[in-house]
């Protein structure tokens, strides 16, 4: 993580990570809506989003998985370098994916922060945004990351979000608390 001294118009990359329906872009929404009405530059690289378009040509296996998050990592690192604050939603399974995206942002000298959005499996099959949970019960579905593929749970996240015990408003707001105590934001 590359700390800036003072508050900043500077831009970082925030990567909120965890189990599909854990509640990542709701919160990334949440908090780009806030830093918008705050006057800053914000955006959004949804990990859905940039599937159906940067990486509609990868499939989910563990390669294709990788090559998905360093492209996304390459947009985020560039525009955060550039000014912007960069909330990127994604699933990015593989703790060597994340740290590949980390190195990339470190050795531009650019500001990264990593965020467990910390939901149990249990709890998102419940939510189950996607119906994916539902389709991999009935066998539509293989690979699902936290039930048939693994999720790496990160080792040391600048924050981790329990969302099964805050409100998406809350969980929001330790976001938007750490952007403060790292100085992004005033």
């Amino acid at each position: 993580m590359v700390v800036s001294p003072g508050s900043c118009d500077c831009g970082v990359t925030v990567l909120l990570t965890g189990l599909p329906s854990a509640g990542k872009t709701t919160i990334a929404f949440l908090v780009a809506e806030r830093l918008r009405d705050a006057g800053h530059r914000v955006e959004v690289l949804d990990g859905d989003a940039m599937r159906k378009t940067l990486s509609a040509d990868l499939g989910f296996d563990r390669e294709g998985r990788h090559e998905n998050l360093r492209r996304i990592g390459l947009m985020a690192e560039v525009l955060a370098r550039n000014g912007v604050i960069v909330l990127v939603p994604v699933v990015a399974p593989y703790a060597e994916s994340r740290d590949a995206v980390r190195r990339r942002h470190t050795e531009s000298g650019t500001a990264f922060l990593e965020v467990h959005v910390a939901t149990p499996v249990e709890v998102c099959a419940e939510r189950d945004v996607k119906g994916l949970y539902a389709k991999q019960r009935a066998g539509e579905l293989t690979g699902l990351t936290g039930v048939d593929d693994p999720y790496e749970v990160p080792k040391e996240p600048d924050l981790v979000i329990p969302t099964v015990r805050q409100s998406a408003d809350e969980a929001a707001s330790l976001l938007m608390d750490l952007l403060k105590e790292q100085r992004f934001v005033a």
